[in-house]
């Protein structure tokens, strides 16, 4: 991943140090579990775990020089944590092991830190959107369906649903975690043919991973799973900034991003304000199902075992783990900074609207007056055509309408948004269960 998509944290997890130090903690435990079953003699794993090598810098160097003469990873870091460590302790390292004990199992040790700090950045999201919701529960504005107004909602109940549906997310990583937080140390095609199974349990135990059985390698539906808890995220994520992109819009103007001193919004036009990390995150989002693709076609492995899925994933599970972390983050500073323009939404409701809003109100309304249904849509539907044509208020014309028999305060019932909000708090008391 680009550093610009990169959080620190994050991206520490997934350097060649931290891969090659994951890999040698697997080795030395390995060694540890072996002496405590009398294979290994107790000093020399002592000698093991004493001497193993700062895993730096010049460390990663010297295993790329290494690579260069075996053509196989695995087998150069073998070389030269056994050269470090010396005769004859070191020769006690991969005792039993294929390279997928110790790479899997590596890899699924930081993918779990790696989940982690996932959700604890979708809990900072969800957080977010449910203190939004609680704040503008009562606060209306428009509603859209096929980007037409439609009837009044409120903004709190928009945060409410995102925070929602920010929380099944939470969910899926959770589930996505347990899937991958898991260990084998179990051989050639994972019959335990050369190592007990003591082993895998030993190490898996001390790692906070559950041993499960294997071929050779673990299998990769369990790395697609939290591909798709990232690409989830992203789906969310952009569902939320493509709300705020169309709200945001000129011509509509009931948001605005957060705009920073000295921030400027348009290279040309001083005027601008664009809803940028809105679109930053809609676009980041694609990268992240872009994941999720190349991640299931490496659940197909040949036989026992290929590689096949590793160069993807030395490519896409550190890149949508960092992704997937940025955008979370970047999505909770956008709902925490949200301007919301409450008398714009207002008069969006009000004035722009043209009363049209409150059309099904209307509808109902004659219809208990005992109108067909059909009578009344049509008497409704025309005068909706005639404010919309002539850009008149929808009141007066219903009002006027000689086939309108209403009283005023039957008119005014059908017109009060408090009444047609007055259950909005349902949505408030569905973030109760969130923790949030």
């Amino acid at each position: 991943m680009i550093p610009r998509y990169s959080p620190a944290d994050m991206a520490a997890l997934f350097s060649d140090e931290a891969r090659f130090g994951a890999m040698l903690e697997v080795e030395l435990l390995a060694a540890e579990a072996l002496a405590g079953l009398g294979i290994v003699p107790p000093a020399d794993a002592a000698a093991c775990r004493a001497r193993a090598p700062q895993i730096d810098a010049a460390f990663v160097a010297a295993v790329d020089e290494r690579e260069a003469v075996t053509n196989h990873d695995t087998a150069a870091f073998v070389d030269i944590v056994q050269d470090r460590i010396g005769a004859p302790e070191g020769a006690w390292i991969h005792y039993g092991l294929t390279s997928s004990d110790v790479v899997d199992t590596a890899l699924c040790w930081q993918l779990t830190k790696a989940a982690d700090l996932l959700l604890e950045a979708s809990g900072g999201l969800v957080a977010a959107l449910a203190r939004r919701a609680r704040e503008l529960i009562d606060v209306p504005v428009v509603g859209r369906t096929h980007g037409m107004h439609a009837e009044p909602t409120t903004f709190g109940a928009k945060f409410s649903l995102f925070a929602l549906a920010a929380d099944r997310d939470r969910v899926r990583l959770a589930r996505a975690r347990d899937a991958i937080a898991v260990g084998k140390l179990s051989g050639a095609v994972g019959t335990y043919s050369n190592i007990d199974p003591v082993v895998e349990d030993f190490v898996c135990e001390a790692l906070g991973l559950t041993p499960v059985p294997a071929t050779q390698v673990i299998a990769r539906d369990r790395h697609a799973e939290l591909l798709y808890a990232c690409a989830s995220v992203g789906a969310t994520i952009e569902h939320l900034a493509t709300e705020i992109r169309h709200m945001a819009r000129s011509e509509v103007g009931e948001v605005e991003e957060a705009f920073r001193p000295g921030q400027k919004g348009s290279s040309a036009m001083p005027h601008k304000r664009n809803p940028i990390l809105s679109e930053r995150l809609s676009g980041l989002a694609r990268v992240l199902r872009g994941y999720l693709g190349a991640g299931l076609e490496d659940i197909a492995l040949w036989h026992e075992r290929d590689i096949s899925h590793s160069s993807v994933e030395r490519i896409i599970l550190p890149d949508a783990s960092m992704l997937t972390c940025y955008v979370l983050r970047k999505a909770t500073e956008l709902v925490d900074g949200l301007v919301i323009n409450v008398e714009r939404a207002r008069r969006n409701l009000d004035e722009g609207s043209l009363g049209l809003v409150y059309s099904q109100s209307v509808l109902l309304t004659l219809i208990d007056h005992g109108m067909t249904r059909d009578s009344a849509y049509r008497i409704v539907q025309r005068a909706a055509r005639q404010a919309v044509e002539n850009s008149e208020a929808f009141r007066p014309i219903i009002e006027a309408d000689p086939e309108v028999t209403l009283s005023h305060e039957e008119v005014d019932r059908a017109f009060d948004l408090d009444r047609m909000l007055v259950h909005r708090h349902r949505f408030i008391d569905a973030l109760d269960g969130l923790g949030a």
